[in-house]
């Protein structure tokens, strides 16, 4: 099979060939049909990933079929349309596992699709049981594969930040993440703003359900907020710490800032501005596989998928290295066959 690898940090991506892996016990091989081009993968090229491995190949925005089945696996059968995320397995017994929250095993490293096991760059990926999810009717499988990990991000932290019909939310970013998150968040009934550093991405944004659009490079987020009426959830989906500190003044009481984009900064707020108003800063990361679930149904039932363009894997070296430089905008998706 031909797959995409990335051989050391800072190295760029290439084209090999390599074996078509064989299912053992508990695993799934599984005939791809998409991968998503997420910026995790460029933060694995810049080598910032403790816990990743190299080479390793990168992806984990993946649909495809099931091709064959490992020993001891009766399901999902052979042909059904599946989907492949960040969490590649975990320990199965320790008490966040058993909660359903495997993306949040205490056995460490945890394994990760893409980082410190092969991905979805290549023909074929083998996966674990329990971790490859049937897709829902109706998901066109190349729009829907960034909703394995930009849609179940922002789905799953609008859901843990306590996003519900009423809640004023603002997201922070109008990356895939950022415009995933706005779309979500107006479809549970939120009323929505949208921050961003210039007007570029304004009329996508209200096209998405935003009512307010604040522009930072002409407004202070915080303020521009306030006037708004506050926000219960701010979410920050930039890849970088301080916006999320900028617009943290714009909470209501009660309200919380999550994390799901940041940096290397540490997050540095008033104690008295935590405890006054009860606010609250978290992170969420990713989401498991009965959060990918939730979110693939709730995708299809409000038709949200993102606009994607499509790219054969001879592509995938040069658009990667120029998401590394920032000269790339928009959801980029690897295609097969």
């Amino acid at each position: 099979m031909r797959s995409a690898l990335l051989s050391a940090p800072g190295k760029p991506l290439e084209i090999v060939e390599r074996e078509v892996p064989e299912p053992g016990p508990g695993e799934i091989l599984v005939e791809v049909t998409a991968c998503g081009m997420c910026f995790s993968e460029v933060n694995h090229l810049r080598g910032h990933y403790a816990f990743g491995t190299f080479p390793v190949v990168p992806g984990h925005e993946i649909s495809g079929v099931v091709a064959a089945l490992g020993p001891g696996v009766g399901w999902p059968e052979v042909g059904t349309r599946v989907g492949a995320a960040w969490p590649y397995g975990s320990c199965g017994h320790c008490d966040q596992c058993v909660r359903g929250d495997q993306n949040l095993c205490g056995a460490l490293p945890r394994p990760v699709t893409g980082v410190n096991r092969d991905g979805g760059y290549a023909e074929y990926f083998l996966g674990r049981a329990g971790f490859v999810t049937p897709l829902p009717g109706g998901l066109d499988p190349v729009a829907g594969a960034p909703l394995m990990c930009a849609g179940v991000t922002a789905f799953n932290g609008l859901r843990r930040a306590g996003a519900v019909a009423g809640s004023r939310v603002a997201v922070l970013g109008t990356g895939g993440v950022g415009m995933l998150a706005v779309r979500f968040a107006a479809a549970m009934g939120a009323r929505v703003a949208a921050v961003s550093r210039t007007r570029g991405a304004e009329e996508e944004a209200l096209r998405g359900g935003a009512e307010l659009y604040v522009a930072t490079s002409e407004q202070d987020p915080a303020e521009a907020l306030r006037a708004w009426g506050g926000a219960d959830v701010v979410m920050n989906t930039a890849p970088d710490t301080a916006t999320g500190l900028a617009a943290f003044g714009g909470l209501r009481a009660d309200g919380t800032l999550v994390y799901v984009g940041f940096d290397a900064a540490n997050v540095e707020v008033s104690p008295l501005a935590l405890v006054a108003n009860r606010l609250r800063v978290m992170g969420t990361p990713s989401g498991s596989p009965a959060d990918l679930r939730d979110t693939l149904d709730f995708a299809v039932a409000h038709g949200i998928v993102p606009a994607v363009t499509s790219v054969p894997l001879d592509d995938a070296p040069r658009v990667l290295a120029d998401m590394d430089q920032g000269l790339h905008r928009g959801r980029t998706v690897i295609t097969f066959g």
